[in-house]
């Protein structure tokens, strides 16, 4: 790697003086006199009349030719093909065609998977790594290496621990998912909502999270949701991305959903995103989707037929061959009118007008400066070091073990599978990393190693190597194991089917904690959670730290936490349950809440109750945070249009509808001090619960309404306001999918402090209901 590593600095040292060479325009080259001059092209009209302006002059043919990932060009207009499916999940991916790593654009900067970034609750690093990307992914787009719209960022709930992509999301919360796909959607297009530069999508829209699991594949899945289920958890990350960071693009899932499929229900796509949402720009489909629901999952009797339902329901854009191969022949049968492929291409064109690829030469342009010297910067490299750091989560420390010593442990034993990985620290859609740093380089900066696998890889199928590593652990100051999964046990298409470390991997752990000299320290590579309850009650593993897939920079991340040039300050984003939760728990069931009579025990933090081997939001720090209120209301008053009169169903009568509310800024301000009583600076992760007062089985346990990141040096005090939107946060679902604000006494929860506030209607006017 180091060959790679110095071979890409001269490349980009020479680059940054030569400069690389730019793309032709993409349409309206101001060298093409008789195209360049068309009303399409002319930056002076609006996005409106030139849309207009372009479809006229289109024909039938060539307008089912736009309809597709692939789309293709209009020579006679001057206007090229264009490939628009590119990935930029946590750095810009080679996963999508429209991206290719090549001269002079060898590698891009490959941030954690996107569940290791979530656990550092900061919404700005967030947008701090979509701003890196899209300087990125401009760039490559510049050299001619890259598209404009990235089919990023996956913002589906992490519903099953199981479930292989969960890596990919930003975990079981839907506000903390939504408050993702804002930031990170924001740092990707920038915030001028007439000029992107990049288009993002949030997807997979809706219910989707089962890949193959136990024979029912998301091909065949029809998840069958409620209402209420939908309202309160899985559309909440979608309407956030949409309302609150403007997306250009949202992606249709391949699922059913109470047997209808995505791509094709107008509720979903013309009714809510479009219309209730107010999404400015287009709807795409999971690659093949609409394939899918007619030849897999039965859909509709022709492929004319699926083609016209998917463009009526509010489809634009086709991922995959099927709409060019099927919407000419479903207008020609009257199943589909011109004037709804007309309106899937406005939103098309419109999303590429507004990235400048109508506009003439890319290096003209806002973004056209950006070229391969801006591409694996030590800036941006930086960043993917300080993420992967943020990211970690200290789960035990007795002792305190932690940090090590120098001085103390100059001899490390570094042990497992997972102990000199790379490509393996950067998860899923990802791309070719500027460098990498394994946990054993890392390691090897602050002491000297002592370097066994244990197991041949994760599957850890034996003990053959138990040996080796049993000596080194004898041999060494303190031993660092460094273990867990890979994406041969979590990936797109393989979800798992327990929570426990594969194969012989515990086995590895005690036999090694059993003779180790010195402390030993287990650290997890994984994208879901693992049961390490025996890790947690071993008295000789000292120490466990997650890392889930740190990214590029990840060793060097584990190895400044384990020596303290770091502190820990990372949070779970999502449960670590017991193998037994799973025990009457199919993947299938979509319910979120627990059923007593089902023996269902419900899904994330907000619905179980039972026990856990860590909860969400957990993590451990080499200081001490003491939280204190300063100032809080104890009532609030809602106004309100009216008061409910008649039927209450599954409802006491204190709890009114959000739409009855005058909600606008309606919020709830508190001032916390954060007090860091222990020795060493610290940067705090500040989680704020409310707990609604009522019961029953349409309230939550409890919500996470707000969540801040704050830096306190040691022995100092950090004051910090907090604004809780009271008909965003503080509302919950009823049965019948009906968002309501429960009135009475909320309890909030700052870490130890509990703090009630009470919710008072104050009624403006009277409505019958």
């Amino acid at each position: 790697m180091a060959s790679f590593s110095c071979i890409l600095s001269i490349s980009l040292m020479l680059l940054s003086v030569v400069g690389g060479e730019g793309r032709d325009p993409f349409a309206c080259d101001p060298k093409v006199a008789n195209t360049s001059a068309l009303p399409f092209c002319r930056t002076s009209l609006s996005t409106v009349e030139r849309v207009k302006d372009l479809i006229g002059r289109l024909t039938l043919q060539e307008k089912v030719r736009l309809l597709v990932n692939n789309a293709a060009g209009v020579p006679w207009l001057g206007i090229k093909g264009y490939e628009w499916w590119s990935e930029a999940l946590h750095g810009v991916s080679n996963v999508g065609p429209g991206t290719k790593f090549a001269w002079p654009f060898p590698a891009a900067t490959s941030f954690p998977q996107v569940i290791t970034a979530a656990a550092s609750f900061n919404a700005s690093l967030w947008e701090a790594i979509g701003q890196v990307v899209s300087d990125e992914a401009r760039a490559m787009y510049n050299g001619g290496t890259a598209g404009l719209t990235y089919w990023s960022p996956n913002v589906n709930i992490f519903r099953d621990p199981r479930w292989g992509r969960g890596q990919e999301t930003p975990g079981e919360d839907p506000i903390v998912a939504g408050r993702y796909a804002a930031h990170y959607v924001r740092g990707l297009q920038g915030t001028d909502v007439n000029r992107l530069k990049v288009a993002a999508c949030c997807k997979h829209f809706t219910a989707y999270d089962l890949d193959n699991w136990k024979g029912m594949d998301r091909f065949h899945f029809n998840a069958q949701v409620s209402k209420q289920d939908i309202e309160d958890t899985f559309d909440v990350p979608f309407r956030m991305c949409v309302k609150e960071g403007n997306v250009a693009s949202v992606m249709c899932s391949y699922n059913q959903v109470n047997g209808k499929p995505t791509c094709a229900d107008p509720n979903l796509l013309k009714r809510t995103v479009r219309g209730q949402w107010h999404l400015n720009g287009y709807i795409v489909s999971d690659c093949d989707s609409v394939g899918v629901f007619f030849s897999n999952q039965h859909y509709t009797s022709t492929p004319e037929e699926a083609a016209a339902e998917a463009i009526k329901a509010g489809l634009d854009l086709d991922c995959g061959p099927f709409l060019a191969q099927h919407t000419q022949d479903a207008v020609n049968k009257g199943l589909l009118a011109e004037a709804d492929v007309n309106g899937a291409l406005v939103n098309t064109l419109t999303v590429q007008m507004r990235l400048g690829m109508f506009d003439g030469e890319p290096s003209a342009q806002p973004y056209g400066h950006l070229g391969p010297k801006h591409v694996c910067t030590p800036a941006h490299q930086n960043l993917a070091l300080q993420a992967a750091t943020q990211g970690i989560v200290l789960l035990k420390n007795d002792g305190p073990t932690l940090p090590l010593s120098s001085r103390r442990h100059r001899t490390v034993a570094v042990i497992g599978p997972n102990s000199n990985v790379t490509v393996t620290m950067i998860g899923n859609y990802a791309g070719i990393a500027c460098r990498y740093t394994s946990p054993l380089q890392g390691i090897g900066k602050y002491a000297t190693t002592i370097h066994q696998l244990g197991c041949a890889n994760v599957a850890c199928t034996d003990d053959k190597q138990f040996g080796g590593a049993v000596d080194a652990a004898r041999r060494a100051d303190a031993t660092v194991l460094v273990m867990g999964l890979d994406q041969s046990i979590e990936a797109e298409t393989v979800d798992r089917t327990g929570l426990l470390l594969p194969g012989h991997q515990q086995d590895l752990v005690s036999k090694v904690a059993a003779a180790s000299k010195g402390p030993t320290i287990l650290v997890l590579m994984s994208g879901g959670p693992v049961d390490v309850t025996f890790a947690k009650n071993d008295p000789r593993v000292a120490a466990i730290l997650w890392a889930g897939y740190p990214g590029q920079a990840g060793g060097a991340a584990i190895a400044d936490i384990l020596f303290g040039t770091a502190n820990p300050g990372g949070k779970l984003p999502m449960t670590w349950y017991p193998q037994d939760y799973l025990t009457n728990l199919p993947m299938t069931d979509m319910a979120m809440r627990a059923s007593r009579s089902r023996g269902y025990p419900g899904r994330t933090y907000r619905f179980y109750k039972g026990p856990v081997v860590y909860p969400f939001g957990y993590g451990l720090s080499y200081t001490q945070f003491v939280h204190s209120l300063a100032r809080a209301p104890k009532v609030v008053s809602v106004p309100v249009d009216g008061h409910r009169r008649g039927n209450n169903t599954n409802l006491s009568n204190k709890a009114i509808r959000v739409t009855h509310a005058r909600c606008g800024k309606l919020s709830v301000s508190l001032d916390v001090d954060v007090k860091n009583v222990g020795s060493m600076d610290g940067t705090h992760t500040l989680l704020v619960f409310s707990a609604p007062p009522a019961g029953g089985q349409w309230a939550p346990h409890k919500q996470l309404v707000s969540f801040e990141k704050v830096h306190v040096p040691a022995r100092a005090q950090q004051r910090v306001r907090l604004n809780i939107h009271v008909c965003k946060l503080l509302s919950v679902v009823d049965s019948s999918g009906i968002r309501r604000i429960p009135l009475g006494e909320h309890s909030l929860h700052v870490g130890d402090v509990k703090h009630p506030i009470s919710l008072r209607a104050q009624t403006l006017g009277i409505i019958k209901t």
